[in-house]
């Protein structure tokens, strides 16, 4: 399974990968100017790398994982994630929804779609989530 994995993983790079996963990068060195928005940029960097190799990995409530609430799986993770969505989530949601209408239009390209979708989702509330590879949950 992981040579399947990785070739997907290489498509994925070179077909789309690569620029979204340098969008959230950016929007993460973007959270880093004000000191308030670190650990919005904390949360980028972790999830840029999800989407530059998406493929045997999930985003997971902390909560599930830590197996205790930090400051980001409870109401104030909530108030950032709504803060996030409306100033940087929603463009980074149209980009990758924008990529996985054009990987669906093509056949070929489903797989990767999917996970622009799932990477989309990921947009609405990355705060309090964390990337653990797929055999660990």
């Amino acid at each position: 399974m992981s040579v399947f994995r990785l070739i997907f993983n290489i498509l994925w790079f070179v077909l789309g990968g690569f620029v979204m996963g340098l969008l959230w990068w950016l929007a993460g060195i973007l959270c880093f100017v004000s000191i308030i928005g670190i650990p919005f940029g904390r949360s980028c960097f972790v999830i840029g790398e999800m989407a530059f190799w998406p493929f045997g990995q999930d985003a997971v409530n902390r909560r599930y994982v830590n197996r205790f609430d930090d400051i980001g799986t409870g109401t104030v993770g909530t108030l950032g994630n709504i803060i996030w969505f409306l100033l940087v989530g929603i463009w980074l949601a149209l980009g990758h929804i924008g990529y996985a209408i054009a990987c669906f239009i093509s056949i070929i390209g489903i797989p990767f779609g999917i996970q622009h979708l799932k990477l989309a989702l990921l947009t609405l509330a990355p705060i309090g989530k964390t990337v653990v590879p797929r055999h660990a949950i």
